[in-house]
């Protein structure tokens, strides 16, 4: 199982109080997606050479607590949903520093051709990519 995506919040990503501004979250979201492919060994990189982008269909982020300067966090990110054309992600951000969970989210996407923008399926198209979602869902 994926052991989750591990950060300590920079000063920038800072407001005034010390707090990670709220913007920052999808970010970090992206992040542990990217960083869960690499797990998976189907790098995003990968996936663009073979003529596949992955648009974000939508997007939701909800904040249960605080993240400060200084925190650790850890993002874990669930496939909640994968269709074969389409898959959504779950995250839980987790303040290592605090032991709370201070932001949940989710994120939709599909797969598209590069080269036409039309809707593919990976288990007719790409039946090795196809392969690596499917048993990572049904761990």
């Amino acid at each position: 199982m994926y052991p989750g995506y591990l950060r300590k919040p920079h000063y920038y990503e800072t407001d005034q109080m010390g707090i990670i501004h709220h913007s920052n979250y999808i970010r970090w979201f992206e992040e542990a997606r990217v960083d869960l492919l690499e797990w998976l060994k189907l790098p995003y990189q990968v996936i663009e050479e073979a003529g596949i982008i992955i648009p974000v269909l939508a997007v939701s982020c909800t904040y249960k607590g605080m993240v400060h300067y200084g925190d650790k966090v850890k993002i874990n990110v669930f496939v909640e949903n994968y269709t074969g054309t389409r898959f959504e992600f779950r995250y839980e951000l987790v303040n290592l520093t605090t032991n709370q969970v201070a932001t949940t989210g989710t994120s939709s996407h599909c797969f598209l051709s590069k080269e036409h923008q039309r809707l593919i399926s990976l288990k007719k198209k790409f039946p090795e990519f196809h392969e690596i979602f499917e048993n990572y869902v049904n761990l």
